[in-house]
């Protein structure tokens, strides 16, 4: 087995998930006796996590050199909006509970609204189109 290999292997959880989280990657080779890894990450979080799985592997990796810039482009898109038009009888906990899956979560949905609910007082119409949060 050649150094590369060797360095791949040892490597090997680093490169997967850069990978899994985004990274492209443009060199995993060697370099100078050195593993380098560069490639381009979709965030900073995402530069962070593959930092920290450096870390695991091996905390002073002085056979490694990483070199991941950020590039906010290879980001996935958010996920699209959902709406909801409000209808004759709906009040914030029922949408909450047939939208969100629970009445509780109501404040969800005047969090999701800031420019048209303030609290849970605010009035709904039929008409009316409110965005449906995540949970």
């Amino acid at each position: 087995m050649d150094q590369l290999d060797q360095l791949k292997l040892k490597y090997q959880s680093v490169i997967n998930l850069a990978k899994a989280k985004g990274v492209s990657l443009s060199n995993v080779h060697v370099e100078g006796g050195k593993l380098l890894i560069k490639g381009r990450a979709p965030s900073q979080d995402v530069k962070n996590d593959v930092w920290n799985q450096i870390k695991l592997v091996d905390a002073q990796f002085a056979d490694l050199t990483c070199d991941l810039t950020i590039d906010e482009s290879l980001a996935p898109p958010p996920p699209p909006q959902r709406i909801y038009t409000v209808k004759k009888g709906d009040s914030l906990w029922k949408i909450a509970a047939e939208n969100l899956g629970n009445g509780t979560l109501y404040p969800k949905i005047i969090a999701a609204n800031p420019d048209r609910l303030k609290d849970e007082k605010s009035v709904i119409h039929p008409g009316d189109q409110l965005i449906l949060p995540e949970v």
